[in-house]
């Protein structure tokens, strides 16, 4: 059959490359401008609606709010040189000071609430912005991480008392004959600073360039979509999918708070969502709530899943419900900035991440940098097609990971005869039981196949004599009675391979630890683990 889009193999050089990119838009036009004139083009088209109040936001008013923020920020004789921090969560008018920033040229910098002060103020001594916006709840977090900067703090919601509002900069009068500022071309104009996962470490401030490469994935939305995604503005996919909506001016259905899986599904019912972003673990809760098998999720044309692995189970749940090959999944790091992969053909291509996006090229390489060929496992790199800033103010950090073009992923990978990538695990994740070599991924594909499992995350405990001996924190349904043990014994009667057992054991915990942006944490999972059994580490 004909995949999606379309690939070629260079045999020679063993390298995989995509389409070219197919420009929707004038090449001259940066994001700003183009979500300008496309604002322009649907003034009473709805562009938000927030729940659960309801409150609606039509696309000129969303203009208009962008305008005057925009104008704020000319007041303040911001300009391309200078960085806007966000600190803060979904909320009415966080798309406007996204768009805001993108109309003036200006870089978001976003980065995650839940931070500790000190990586706030880590990341922020950095890009040295003049201006942030954050949230009400985190306000003297933030003014303390900030202190040393000079820097105005505006608040988004749940205002404290005495400072600026979002409320008040909206009072500003609009520039007359307001245009988006075009951006200078002396240079690789930076679009955002995002914050990397911290799942791998402390974050690093991540530059992502003014390219189209954002919209990957998207360009076949248009304005009947009604888009969902949880994800903030700090992360990629909250990044992207804010773009897309003013791009394609679709409707966003925005909430303030954390919706819980049952929510979640009547929100998409309540709206008929067309378009939904998800994790694997948020999938995985959706598929494990008693909700799940009563909700109408006919409107939905595109279900998305990204930012980490997910197991077969919760796939096949997930395709059994929607009846349909609507669910696509998807490859991308913060330091690409937008979807590396995406996978249009789930049916013909379970647990594939997809073809290469337009305009990326890949390589999977061994141990000593040797390029490898089709359904050969190495590492997965990938060349952007263009120049990245890498790591802002880390050189030294950015010479590790970006070579010759290069970007080196830290993932592990192959690729199919068709052109089709899978993601196999994390390189560092890799695990060694007497010589023998698995992934954590194996063990919570098989423990996710027992019933009342919710959810499982497996690393390896060290033993001296042994080496990775694997353990595992496992989320039960809270209707299931279901005892480690048992848990441990099934694992020993369905593995294939005799070294594939819980050799440390595992613990049963309400919830697994997740970095900021909702990626499971391995590390802090381990971290629990190790310390709910009071395990003392052998050198």
């Amino acid at each position: 059959m004909s995949f999606k889009p379309k690939t070629s193999y260079n045999a020679v050089d063993k390298v995989w490359s995509s389409e070219k990119e197919k420009s929707q838009f004038g090449d001259d036009l940066s994001m700003g401008e183009i979500i300008f004139q496309e604002m322009l083009r649907h003034p009473k088209d709805i562009a938000q609606i927030l729940e659960p109040e309801g409150r609606i936001l039509l696309r000129q008013d969303l203009l208009e709010n962008t305008m005057r923020i925009a104008t704020f920020m000319r007041n303040l004789e911001l300009t391309q040189s200078h960085f806007v921090g966000i600190v803060a969560g979904n909320s009415m008018h966080i798309s406007a000071v996204a768009y805001a920033c993108l109309f003036n040229g200006i870089a978001i910098n976003a980065i995650n609430p839940a931070y500790i002060g000190d990586i706030i103020k880590n990341l922020y001594q950095i890009t040295q912005p003049r201006l942030i916006f954050c949230d009400g709840d985190v306000y003297e977090k933030v003014k303390a991480s900030t202190a040393k900067l000079n820097v105005q703090l505006v608040s988004m919601r749940n205002h404290p008392e005495g400072v600026m509002t979002i409320e008040e900069v909206l009072q500003t009068k609009v520039q007359e004959e307001f245009k988006p500022t075009s951006l200078k071309l002396d240079n690789i104009p930076i679009m955002a600073i995002l914050s990397t996962s911290g799942t791998t470490g402390t974050p690093r401030a991540v530059a992502i360039t003014n390219n189209r490469k954002v919209l990957n994935g998207f360009t076949s939305l248009t304005t009947s979509d009604v888009q969902y995604a949880a994800s903030s503005l700090d992360w990629a996919m909250g990044l992207m999918v804010t773009i897309a909506e003013g791009v394609y001016s679709t409707k966003r259905i925005i909430s303030e708070k954390p919706l819980e899986p049952s929510e979640t599904l009547k929100l998409l019912e309540k709206h008929q969502v067309t378009w939904i972003a998800q994790s694997p673990a948020q999938a995985a809760s959706i598929v494990s709530c008693p909700f799940f098998k009563e909700a109408n999720l006919e409107s939905l044309r595109y279900y998305n899943v990204t930012g980490g692995r997910c197991t077969m189970e919760v796939q096949k749940k997930l395709r059994r419900k929607l009846g349909r090959n609507c669910i696509n999944f998807g490859y991308g790091s913060s330091e690409l900035g937008s979807y590396g992969c995406i996978n249009w053909h789930f049916d013909e291509k379970p647990n594939s991440v997809g073809r290469l996006c337009p305009g990326y090229k890949m390589k999977i390489i061994n141990g000593q940098g040797e390029n490898l060929g089709p359904n050969e496992e190495g590492e997965v790199c990938i060349d952007m097609g263009s120049y990245w800033p890498g790591y802002y103010g880390n050189p030294e950090a950015t010479a590790l990971v970006y070579k010759d073009n290069w970007l080196h992923s830290g993932d592990l990978g192959y690729v199919d005869d068709d052109g089709f990538v899978y993601i196999v695990e994390r390189k560092k994740d890799l695990l060694k039981y007497q010589s023998n070599k698995y992934y954590p991924h194996e063990l919570e594909e098989l423990i996710s196949r027992m019933p009342g499992v919710v959810e499982a995350c497996a690393f390896g405990i060290w033993n001296v004599e042994n080496g990775d001996e694997a353990a595992a924190c496992i989320v039960r349904n809270p209707d299931v009675e279901l005892s480690e043990q048992e848990v441990i014994d099934y694992v020993a009667q369905h593995a294939n391979a005799p070294y594939l057992r819980l050799h440390a054991g595992c613990l049963i915990v309400e919830s697994l630890k997740r970095s900021p942006n909702g990626k499971t944490n391995r590390a802090a999972n381990k971290k629990e683990y190790i310390k709910a059994k009071g395990i003392q580490i052998e050198t």
